[in-house]
């Protein structure tokens, strides 16, 4: 699967100088759209490419402006943000989605994640933390800390138990394709280890604990750690 430095040759113009990050702001609040158009259109590396006020409008949105990553607001009116994701993710060449929240533990946000966002912002995030999400996104990484992860896994573990058996099947069978070492590195994962707490606790170094990582998301077909952690849990793992 092509990501955001794909679609943007590469993460380079022609000329040799790093491309911009593409940016649509999908948010029904105006003032909301304002305040991150403002926040992210004074950054060099970042271009914000277009707004939309509901999610029915993400699709020509994003067939016109082709973002690199799209700032989701999960309340809309009409088309949510959850739906608008699921359409976008199931694209062949998809754009990067940030999921916006005012809460850290929202049952839709979990379900974005599950979709394929590649994480959330809580709407009152700092103006510097904002932009450093972006161009993680962009670049292919997860934005959830480690503390957010454990969040939201604690969030599902004391929640109700987490859908219907086929749920648990997949993860199963997914999980039993992974070599002995892949399996301790997802079940780490969905524990919210740290790659440095992985390091320590299987006596690799942190650039084998990556590599792992990437191993994990390139053989599950996810996107990010977080969704290997939610795979562990689906299977009652953790």
């Amino acid at each position: 699967m092509s990501g955001p430095a794909d679609r943007r040759q590469g993460g380079v113009t022609t000329d040799g100088d790093a491309a911009p990050v593409r940016v649509l702001i999908v948010d029904d609040d105006p003032l909301v759209r304002a305040g991150l158009s403002m926040i992210l259109g004074g950054v060099p590396d970042v271009r914000v490419v277009g707004e939309a006020a509901d999610g029915d409008e993400v699709p020509a949105a994003v067939a016109r402006c082709t973002p690199d990553v799209v700032l989701m607001d999960i309340r809309m009116p009409r088309v949510d943000g959850l739906a608008a994701t699921e359409a976008l993710r199931a694209l062949p060449d998809p754009p990067e989605v940030l999921v916006l929240t005012t809460f850290d533990a929202d049952e839709q946000v979990l379900r974005a994640l599950r979709a394929g966002a590649g994480g959330f912002l809580l709407k009152d995030t700092p103006p510097a933390e904002i932009v450093r999400a972006v161009l993680r996104v962009a670049a292919g990484e997860a934005t959830l800390s480690p503390t957010v992860t454990r969040q939201l896994i604690s969030h599902l573990t004391v929640g109700p138990t987490p859908g219907p058996d086929r749920r648990r099947d997949r993860a199963l069978r997914l999980l039993a394709g992974l070599t002995e070492r892949e399996h301790e590195v997802a079940v780490a994962l969905g524990h919210g280890r740290t790659n440095a707490e992985i390091s320590a606790e299987l006596f690799m170094s942190v650039a084998t604990v990556k590599a792992y990582v990437s191993r994990l998301l390139t053989k599950l077909e996810l996107n990010n750690r977080v969704q290997v952690a939610l795979l562990v849990h689906d299977a009652g793992l953790v």
